[in-house]
C-alpha cells in the first residue's frame, strides 16, 4: 500500500512539472480509460480489504476495463453516438460504490 501511495505521489509531481497536452480529439478516450483504470484500482483496494485479492484478476481487469471503455467511446464516435456517457456513468458509479465499501471497512475495523 505504501508503494502505491509513493507511486501516486511521484506521478502527480511528474505530471505537475511536465504537463503533457493531449489532443482534443482523444480527451474523451483518455477520460473514460482513466475512469476505468480508477475503477480497477478501487476494486483492487476493496478486494484487499475483503482479503480476496488476486493479482491476475486485478491486472487483467485493469487493462480489459480500460481497453473496453476506450473501444466503446471509439465505436460511439464512429457511429455518431455519445456512448462515452454510458461508460462514465457506469465506471463513476462503480468507483463511488467501491470507495463507500472501503470506507465502511476502514471505519468498522473488525
Amino acid at each position: 500500500m505504501i508503494l502505491a501511495i509513493i507511486g501516486l505521489a511521484i506521478g502527480l509531481v511528474i505530471g505537475a512539472i511536465c504537463p503533457i497536452a493531449a489532443p482534443l480529439m482523444s480527451t474523451r478516450l483518455l477520460a473514460v480509460a482513466l475512469l476505468a483504470a480508477l475503477d480497477s484500482v478501487f476494486g483492487g483496494l476493496r478486494s484487499v480489504k475483503e482479503k480476496k485479492f488476486d493479482t491476475t484478476i486485478f491486472i487483467t481487469g485493469f487493462f480489459s476495463n480500460a481497453i473496453l471503455a476506450a473501444l466503446l467511446v471509439f465505436i460511439g464516435d464512429r457511429l455518431g453516438l455519445d456512448l462515452y456517457y454510458v461508460a462514465l456513468l457506469t465506471f463513476g458509479f462503480r468507483v463511488f460504490q467501491n470507495l463507500a465499501i472501503i470506507r465502511r471497512a476502514l471505519i468498522k475495523k473488525d
